[in-house]
């Protein structure tokens, strides 16, 4: 294992990866900070911070005590022109037809940082007694664990980043997650139940994280040019529209069946603040292009034409570029591209500490709940739109 000491003493260590990872793919996912205390940042030490996040995606820090201020101002310090939760300040228990409306809990005097989780939980930030209500796949999948197995086995419940995707509020740079309770227990199996036969032990409570980077790494070169000629449509009013669906037992995208509610049922919504982003967005400190995509959200695709200076190969998908509208062919290309990145050997499933404070890139990673941890989560609508595939990546890739 090799420990990195920067110049200010902090010392810098692996994620404690399982067995069941690929130890090469993953050897540059996630750092364990030791030595500092994140809640207490210095300047320089905060640029050391930001620079070891978007270098490794991920950052753990054990044994923490942060107050829910400290937690906002952490995760401003990201963007300092954001002020703004992801969904809106004290927004979200007003949408009670979107599919986030029962998980997320505001705290009352720092409106941008949300409780989740799952049980009861007492005299915290100011909620004298507060009732969590995780988010489970027997209530977002259309099939479920059958319920004698419940125990020993669980799923991912939905593959997703943080963000709004519809209106200004755009996609935050930076999610904090700091474990209030964990609960004890056995590990479970996570089943994917995809007709792969994949399964992944993972600790109970488990945050599962997937790598944008690995994904568009591991994409043949026909996806590769689709993916950086691409841009997603995302739904009007997302969370309110796939509420009615089901979701895939693997928790990546919905199923077809026509269940998302219709446009003309959804609150009143504006074409012009529809999002439309890029398939890959490129880190700010490495460059790298990371494939960014909520599968679930996700209700059409514009392909770009091939520039003039590419060559045309064999085999070149979408060469003219394409607008897909139908559902089920959007749904399939992004499933066929992502797929290979929940692979249970690059999947790194957290084993939370009380007290853990993770700091994750999410314009870089997708994560999905599983367990039933009691966590102060705060995420910024970004003061900037995500930056996607410059004109020389495009001529790289297509």
């Amino acid at each position: 294992m090799t420990t990195l000491i920067l110049p200010s003493s902090i010392e810098v260590v692996p994620l404690p990866i399982p067995d069941s990872a690929d130890r090469y793919q993953l050897a540059n996912f996630g750092r364990e900070v030791k030595g500092v205390d994140p809640g207490t940042l210095n300047p320089e030490q905060f640029r050391e911070m930001r620079e070891l996040l978007y270098k490794h995606d991920i950052l753990l820090f054990r044994d923490v005590n942060l107050s829910a201020e400290q937690q906002y101002l952490l995760t401003k310090a990201f963007d300092p022109s954001s002020e703004t939760y992801c969904h809106g300040n004290n927004k979200v228990a007003k949408q009670k037809d979107s599919i986030l409306h029962n998980v997320l809990v505001t705290i009352p005097r720092q409106p941008q940082v949300q409780l989740v989780g799952n049980g009861t939980i007492i005299d915290h930030e100011g909620l004298a007694e507060t009732i969590l209500k995780h988010a489970h796949h027997r209530t977002f999948h259309k099939t479920a664990i059958p319920e004698e197995d419940d125990h020993s086995f669980t799923r991912f419940n939905r593959w997703h980043m943080d963000a709004a995707l519809y209106g200004d509020l755009l996609t935050p740079f930076v999610t904090t997650l700091y474990a209030v309770t964990v609960p004890q227990g056995p590990h479970q199996t996570i089943r994917y139940d995809d007709g792969t036969g994949d399964e992944l032990d993972a600790p109970l409570s488990t945050t599962a994280f997937m790598s944008g980077r690995t994904t568009f790494e591991l994409l043949s070169q026909d996806l590769k040019s689709v993916a950086v000629r691409a841009r997603v449509q995302y739904a009007p009013h997302p969370y309110v529209w796939m509420a009615t669906a089901r979701a895939m037992s693997n928790g990546l995208g919905l199923e077809c069946e026509d269940k998302e509610m219709p446009l003309d049922k959804l609150p009143p919504w504006d074409e012009a603040k529809i999002q439309t982003l890029p398939m890959l967005w490129k880190n700010p400190v490495t460059g790298i292009l990371h494939f960014q995509v909520h599968p679930c959200a996700a209700q059409a695709l514009i392909i770009d034409p091939l520039p003039a200076a590419a060559t045309k190969c064999k085999g070149t998908l979408y060469p003219e570029g394409a607008h897909v509208t139908d559902l089920k062919e959007v749904r399939r290309i992004i499933y066929k591209m992502q797929r290979p990145g929940i692979a249970p050997s690059l999947v790194y499933p957290h084993d939370w500490k009380e007290k853990d404070l993770v700091l994750f890139h999410n314009r870089g990673v997708l994560h999905s709940v599983v367990g039933s941890l009691a966590s102060d989560q705060c995420n910024l609508a970004a003061s900037t739109l995500p930056e996607g595939p410059s004109a020389d990546d495009i001529l790289s890739y297509a």
